[in-house]
């Protein structure tokens, strides 16, 4: 873990839980894609730093969840660097709080108030800032959460951020966070038609084929669709749909996988019903779904 690996000309990663990007623009200075999940995920990235002879010049965020920024914090105390997130992800890391409350959907538990779900905050810049470096072009590749970048560097290659999930993840845990269905599966389309020299998935291996592993993906949310829509056959809660999907797939139920998992089920639902697979009614003062 936390092998440097070099992916093109001017490109390398780092092999950590969530794949961290190292851009070079030139003259020792580098850009880093994300920063690992934790303070320690940082130290061992500035280790690497050093050893190389790179100069950090900033860190370019692909978006806000905590195993993408939980670096950020330590790395900016220690260096000063820019870092650089647009948007509403710029507002999630510059207040973490922010995540665990939109996935529990208020105040969250104090079990849910910890660093794998709320990094450290840290000061952001938009990617419209001067320093934002000028070689790195933006892939919005929407659906995975609020407002997730990809980038490209001048090498071609292509940093995907969380857009497509391992096999072996999917086949562990089957349902990835999604927070826009129907964007994630535009997004899906369009990460097949890409062209690139090597596509870097943050939770899978890098490779010069990404097809494969998209066609994966897409055919576990439609897996994971029909599941929905078959219960909802007899009209079902929310709660309902969410324990039969934690049981139809062996998954054990915690603080986390209850928000994130739940979460994603809650969004699976919005978008079945706006595509009119699903209708909602109200009975008993309980919010049903079930089946059009």
């Amino acid at each position: 873990m936390f092998e440097l690996t070099q992916a093109g000309d001017c490109s390398y990663y780092v092999n950590a839980p969530a794949k961290i990007g190292v851009y070079c623009s030139g003259d020792n200075q580098v850009y880093l894609i994300d920063s690992g999940n934790d303070k320690d995920a940082g130290r061992k990235l500035l280790r690497i730093l050093e050893q190389r002879g790179w100069r950090l010049a900033g860190i370019v965020n692909t978006h806000s969840n905590a195993d993408h920024i939980g670096g950020n914090h330590f790395i900016q105390q220690k260096t000063g660097c820019k870092i650089f997130a647009e948007g509403i992800e710029g507002h999630f890391t510059e207040s973490p709080i922010l995540e665990p409350a939109f996935l529990y959907g208020g105040f969250p538990a104090g079990e849910l108030r910890h660093k794998f779900l709320m990094a450290q905050p840290s000061s952001v810049f938009p990617f419209s800032d001067p320093d934002f470096p000028s070689g790195l072009k933006v892939i919005p590749p929407p659906g995975h959460f609020f407002q997730m970048y990809g980038f490209r560097t001048p090498d071609d290659t292509v940093f995907l951020a969380d857009c497509l999930s391992s096999a072996a993840t999917l086949e562990k845990y089957h349902v990835s966070f999604i927070y826009d269905v129907a964007a994630y599966l535009e997004t899906l389309d369009a990460v097949e038609r890409m062209e690139g020299r090597l596509f870097v998935p943050s939770h899978a291996e890098a490779t010069d084929d990404i097809g494969p592993l998209v066609d994966l993906n897409r055919k576990k949310v439609r897996q994971i669709a029909d599941l929905i829509c078959t219960f909802c056959q007899t009209p079902a809660s929310s709660e309902a749909v969410l324990k039969h999907v934690f049981d139809s797939y062996g998954l054990t139920m915690n603080f986390e996988q209850h928000v994130l998992v739940g979460s994603t089920v809650r969004s699976y639902l919005s978008w079945l019903h706006d595509s009119g697979e699903l209708e909602a009614e109200f009975a008993d003062n309980t919010l049903l779904w079930k089946r059009s």
